[in-house]
């Protein structure tokens, strides 16, 4: 997967922080988006993050999730 590929969120992932439920559990299964950034180096040293990939969903909505949660809509 590459920035800028549609994807769908295949796997329950609870988040806390999404804007219209803030402070409360909201499941993103099934909610689309693309991918913003492949986190694969820190201010030049390689590093490996548990969740690599930042996703937006919908017009405010960011989160970090991992390959396996996603699946590819398009490239």
């Amino acid at each position: 997967m590459k920035v800028g590929d549609r994807i769908r969120v295949k796997e329950s992932i609870k988040v806390y922080h999404h804007p219209e439920h803030k402070g409360s559990a909201f499941d993103i299964k099934g909610l689309e988006g693309e991918i913003l950034q492949v986190i694969a180096d820190w201010h030049g040293r390689p590093i490996s993050p548990n969740y690599p990939l930042e996703v937006k969903l919908g017009n405010k909505f960011k989160a970090h999730v991992s390959e396996y949660e996603l699946e590819l809509i398009s490239e």
